[in-house]
Parts: structure tokens; C-alpha cells; sequence
């Protein structure tokens, strides 16, 4: 399948912001589509997991699987790194691993008398965290750096990750012994939080027919190059007054809302409009509207929250308090677009 941007850039006039075209809507959703098609013969009743991850992708952002073993997280990550035509690369975090072992070293040579660098596995389109949480916090931090700024510095040098670039990590929560919580910083990294889940029985049903062909990689349906361009297309998408100001509104009801300590940050805000960009032109529209940003906001916002730790005590979650904010605040009744 020949998924190459053919739609042209088009200017709505000098000096002001591009806007994006049906052509290039209809393109970015028929990307999206074959991907998620894909990844679909490997994550059998996942579509809704699925399309919040390739949005997060689309959306140039990084993705935390958080799930009980075996529900298929690998897998999805695996399969993401297979069906875009890149490099991917894994990562198996364990206590023992240091901070050289993820970005690379710098290596003295004898002979040319200067230090070569050796590039890590975290130098590739779709690097996989498994079970980050196990790393320590020092391993951990030299992810900080190249998820916000894609690059790597060592020795006072900089070196690009490449593009696109994604971490797709996953942890276990239900296994606590010889791991290390993330902390916020790191947490805040990540656009989206997510979870797997058990299939249900026709999914059960159709992986266990299945079982034997999913030991064979899946083929590439879209390149790096196409994946850059559907993300600076992502970026045109129109954000009306009335929905920015609704996604603002309930970032601020995160920070003021008594069971959290800190509340979303000015990241998150970032990353829920970006987000809902993504979803919104992989759905064909050139526009975001309320019940984008109001879909999302669990995924985007729930990780980045901190509640205070009477609240915690109480058993109030923080998928619970952004529940509650959104029926506190009711979305705008139009899109604002003309």
C-alpha cells in the first residue's frame, strides 16, 4: 500500500497559519487506518487501545502501558515498531541497568586517539521500556532528556534520536517488589496513560486460532518519512476559541480540586490539544471539537495528577476526580467552527 503524502501545502494567506485541506485529512485518516488494521491481527477487540496509541503517535507523543502481565502489552508495542517501515529497538529495564546501557557510551580509540560514541538502543524510531519501573531512578532520568528534546547529550555533545520518535513503555501494577515508582517528572513525559485489558471470548477465541502466525513479524505499512508528515498535518488542525478554552478549563479544575496536590501541568494542556488534534483528523475532520477534548482527557490527564495523601487514604483515585471535573464542567454547545 503506496501511503505517501501526495496532498499539497496550502496557505490561507501570507503571514498567516496553514490550513489544513480535505486532501490532506482524508490522507492522514487512511493512515491511520492501515495502521491500526495492522496492528489489529496482532491485539484481537483493542481497537479504542489501538487508535489512543497511534493518535499519541500521530500526535508525536509517548505512550505508558500500564497492565497486568500478559495482557499484551509487548505485543502491541512490538507491533507498532513492525508495521512503520523504521528502525525499533527494546529496552528490558532491570535494577542493574545504567544510564550508558539506554543512550550509549563515548569510547576511547587507541589508535585515532579521540573518543568515538557509541549510540544505545534508546536511537530509534520505536524504542520499547519494558517494565521501566524496574530501572532505577538514575537509569530512569537519562530517558528525561530525549522524550521532551528527541536528543541525547553526552560528554557535552549532542546527538539526535531520529524521526519519528516514540517511547512506548510498560509497567506492571500489580508487582511492587524491585521496582521504582515514576516520578513526576517522568510521568509527565508521557502523553497518554493507558491499559490493555483482558479480550473478551471471541477475541480469546480468534488469538488462539491465530496463535501460530503471530510469531511472524507484520509487514510495514507506512514509512517514517509519511509518519512525519501526517504529524506536521496533525499540527494544522483548527482549535477554536470555545474548545481551547474548555480543554484550559478543566486542566484548571485539576489544580484546584481538593483531593490533588498538584494538578496537571502546562504539558498536559499541551498534550491533551495536541492529542485531540490527532484523533480528530484520523477521523477525517480538519477541526477538534469538545467531545474530542472531553474523550481524552482521561488518558492525557489521570497519570499527571497528585493527590493529597489524605485522599489517597480514602481510596479516591485520580481517574475518579477527573471523572467528576467533567461533570463539573460542561463542554461548549458549538465547535466554533465557521
Amino acid at each position: 500500500m503506496n501511503l505517501q503524502a501526495s496532498a499539497a501545502t496550502q496557505t490561507d494567506a501570507p503571514g498567516q497559519l496553514e490550513t489544513l485541506t480535505a486532501d490532506q485529512t482524508q490522507w492522514v485518516a487512511q493512515v491511520f487506518r492501515a495502521c491500526a488494521g495492522a496492528i489489529e491481527q496482532r491485539i484481537h477487540g483493542k481497537r479504542r487501545v489501538i487508535e489512543l496509541v497511534l493518535a499519541s503517535v500521530f500526535a508525536g507523543g509517548h505512550v505508558l502501558l500500564e497492565d497486568v502481565p500478559g495482557t499484551g502489552k509487548t505485543a502491541l508495542a512490538r507491533a507498532l515498531g513492525q508495521v512503520i517501515q523504521g528502525t525499533s529497538s527494546r529496552i528490558q529495564f532491570t535494577p542493574d541497568l545504567l544510564p550508558g546501557d539506554v543512550t550509549g557510551v563515548s569510547v576511547f580509540d587507541q589508535k585515532a586517539g579521540l573518543f568515538e560514541f557509541h549510540a544505545g538502543p534508546i536511537f530509534a524510531n520505536v524504542v520499547l521500556a519494558d517494565e521501566i519501573n524496574r530501572a532505577s531512578p538514575k537509569t530512569q532520568s537519562a530517558l528525561l532528556e530525549v522524550m521532551e528534546e528527541g536528543q541525547v547529550t553526552i560528554d557535552g555533545k549532542s546527538h539526535e534520536a531520529g524521526k519519528p520518535f516514540l517511547v512506548i513503555a510498560t509497567q506492571n501494577p500489580v508487582e511492587q517488589a524491585g521496582t521504582y515508582r515514576l516520578p513526576e517528572a517522568q510521568l509527565d513525559r508521557f502523553m497518554i496513560k493507558t491499559s490493555i485489558g483482558y479480550p473478551d471470548e471471541a477475541a480469546m477465541i480468534r488469538i488462539l486460532r491465530g496463535e501460530r502466525s503471530t510469531q511472524e513479524p507484520l509487514k510495514p505499512v507506512v514509512t517514517t518519512n509519511s509518519i512525519t508528515q501526517a504529524q506536521s498535518f496533525v499540527l494544522k488542525a483548527h482549535v477554536s476559541p470555545l474548545v481551547a478554552d474548555y480543554a484550559v478549563r478543566l486542566v484548571e479544575a485539576t489544580r484546584r480540586a481538593s483531593e490533588v496536590r498538584l494538578g496537571a501541568s502546562v504539558r498536559g494542556t499541551l498534550a491533551l490539544v495536541r492529542l485531540a488534534s490527532a484523533w480528530a483528523v484520523a477521523n477525517g475532520r480538519h477541526y477538534i471539537t469538545p467531545d474530542d477534548i472531553r474523550d481524552l482527557a482521561m488518558p492525557v490527564l489521570a497519570h499527571r495528577l497528585v493527590l493529597e495523601p489524605e485522599a489517597e487514604f480514602d481510596g479516591v483515585t485520580a481517574q475518579q476526580v477527573i471523572g467528576q471535573i467533567l461533570l463539573d464542567i460542561a463542554p461548549p454547545q458549538e465547535n466554533g467552527v465557521a
